[in-house]
């Protein structure tokens, strides 16, 4: 059985999907959520903070994400983007969520929705995001520099 947060990174992947194809509106991405199958079981705080959050910051995110990407962000699929920009919103702004959760939980996704070996790359870029943005974890963990 898959936890709320798990449902609610579900929920923001795809909506963020949609988002990153269409460019419709977060209010109207958000009201299509409201109506998916599952939306009762996902944690619809979390899901809320992700999903408007990575639309807001998702210039900034990106920019992040850029460094530790081998071509332009935008030549990602949009399922490897909006895994990616999930995953660097929740190291930035989920502290109380393990690195290694974060990243678990983007391969699971990616895994899901993505290509065959999508999975991959999503886990290397993220264990290079993670001793940018989460130094002294990932260090404590043996990633750090």
């Amino acid at each position: 059985m898959k936890s709320a947060r798990r449902r609610s990174r579900e929920l923001a992947t795809q909506g963020l999907y949609q988002w990153l194809l269409s460019g419709a509106p977060a209010g109207e991405i958000d009201a299509q959520l409201r109506s998916a199958q599952g939306f009762d079981k996902a944690d619809r705080e979390h899901l809320d903070a992700i999903l408007h959050g990575v639309i807001k910051e998702s210039d900034a995110l990106s920019a992040q994400l850029q460094p530790c990407l081998d071509r332009p962000i935008e030549q990602l699929s949009p399922v490897e983007r909006a895994v990616l920009l999930v995953a660097a919103f929740e190291f930035k702004h989920h502290i109380d969520v393990p690195y290694r959760v974060v990243i678990n939980e983007a391969v699971e996704l990616t895994k899901t929705f993505g290509g065959s070996d999508g999975y991959k790359y999503v886990n290397g870029v993220l264990d290079k995001l993670a001793v940018v943005m989460r130094p002294a974890e990932a260090q404590a963990r043996g990633r750090g520099a």
